[in-house]
């Protein structure tokens, strides 16, 4: 005899479909907020390192800051240092020059000229007296250019002034101030030129031919006229009248 299954099967299989797709469908939201929640907590990860490393960067940045600023200072300090070395030196080299430039003056004034003013402003010497008569001016000015601790002489004024018939002129020059002993600078480097080294004169030998002696060389022997000859010339006096 056949059996006929009166049951609602349809609707229990439906019911047991329904279950498992729930079911897959819960584990798929919670796998998904398991990745999400992973995703996150890397993400935080990576935000809280690179903070950390910001963090890191702004407080290197703030020790250099720190440092740049004490090199400020001590770049301050060192350009006054070098600044009072600078002076201390040229004070140095300049500790004689007073002595030679009032000696100087007393040297190169010729007779008929007097001095009633000199003025000093940095290496600028004015100078303004009385005179009999221009030439005498003139013979000042070359010996100041000659004397070697003055140079480049400029009159400014000349004329004749007041009631002094022994002194009716007056005026005014100026000139600069130059150390002769001071080390040259001629190719404007800043440095000073080393010192000149004098060379020896070439010397012509000529070779012997095989089988002589070579002869020695000639040797010359000055002269006394020569040796006059050689002689710088004298320098000329001053104070004489032009």
């Amino acid at each position: 005899m056949a059996r006929i299954n009166l049951l609602p099967w349809r609707a229990e299989r439906r019911r047991q479909r329904q279950k498992e797709f729930g079911a897959m469908v819960g584990a798929s939201a919670l796998g998904a907020v398991l990745i999400a929640g992973l995703i996150y907590m890397f993400y935080n990860a990576q935000i809280d390192g690179q903070t950390e490393r910001n963090d890191f960067l702004r407080e290197q940045i703030t020790q250099v800051d720190a440092k740049i600023k004490e090199i400020e200072v001590l770049d301050q300090k060192k350009a006054k240092l070098l600044a009072r070395k600078e002076v201390i030196e040229q004070l140095q080299a300049n500790r004689s020059q007073m002595v030679h430039l009032f000696d100087s003056l007393v040297r190169t004034i010729p007779d008929g000229v007097t001095l009633t003013t000199i003025q000093q402003n940095g290496d600028l010497l004015t100078l303004k007296g009385r005179s009999q008569s221009n030439a005498r001016v003139s013979t000042y000015m070359r010996n100041l250019e000659s004397s070697g601790w003055m140079t480049n002489p400029e009159l400014s004024v000349i004329e004749a002034r007041g009631d002094n018939k022994g002194l009716p002129y007056e005026f005014d020059l100026q000139v600069k101030l130059a150390n002769p002993n001071a080390p040259k600078d001629t190719n404007g480097d800043g440095i000073p030129d080393a010192p000149a080294t004098p060379m020896a004169p070439p010397t012509d030998v000529t070779p012997a031919a095989p089988g002589t002696a070579a002869a020695p060389a000639a040797t010359t022997v000055p002269t006394p006229a020569s040796t006059a000859a050689a002689a710088p010339a004298a320098a000329p006096t001053t104070g004489a009248a032009p």
